[in-house]
């Protein structure tokens, strides 16, 4: 957070060397607000620019294993460039090289860790164990303090589901 807010200061000193320079070049004609008013757009070209770079570089900092099953956009009133175009404040991973086949009775059941991020002022990570049954696409958690299934929220994924396809379509060709 502290190199965020140093680099927004940076950003504006730059942009406010710049709105000096017109105005030295324009002998003086540009009006005296260009410079603060320079120093204002480039701290807020910066803010905007970390908002929407925010999901790129988390995914980039993620191994090459890893596939994003699914992400949230959302929009904020006091950023009003967010009604025009969304950014994105949350998503979830998987790691398919944390897959590990759990095959009771030969059925199909895949061990997997979802990753869930969440952009605040400081990011929030959430690792959530889960069970995959690949045959009849039955997703449960797994408790955290016990290690077994919470019945109470099993769900049924969808076929076309990014992570059904991640966690059991290698099993199927096997």
């Amino acid at each position: 957070m502290i190199w965020h807010l140093i680099a927004a200061v940076f950003s504006g000193l730059a942009a406010a060397g710049i709105g000096l320079i017109l105005r030295t070049l324009s002998g003086k004609r540009l009006p005296k607000w260009i410079v603060p008013v320079c120093a204002g757009l480039g701290m807020l070209g910066y803010q905007i620019n970390a908002e929407y770079g925010w999901f790129d570089h988390k995914r980039q900092q993620l191994p090459e294993s890893t596939v994003v099953i699914s992400s949230q956009t959302d929009s904020m009133i006091w950023r009003p460039w967010t009604l025009a175009f969304p950014m994105v404040t949350e998503f979830s991973v998987v790691d398919r090289d944390g897959i590990t086949p759990n095959a009771p009775n030969q059925t199909p059941i895949m061990e997997l860790i979802i990753y869930h991020f969440e952009r605040h002022y400081a990011d929030v990570v959430t690792p959530t164990p889960y069970l995959l049954n690949c045959d009849n696409r039955e997703l449960v958690p797994l408790n955290d303090d016990t290690g077994k299934p919470a019945l109470n929220e099993l769900r049924t994924l969808r076929e076309s589901s990014p992570l059904y396809r991640t966690a059991c379509q290698p099993a199927r060709e096997v």
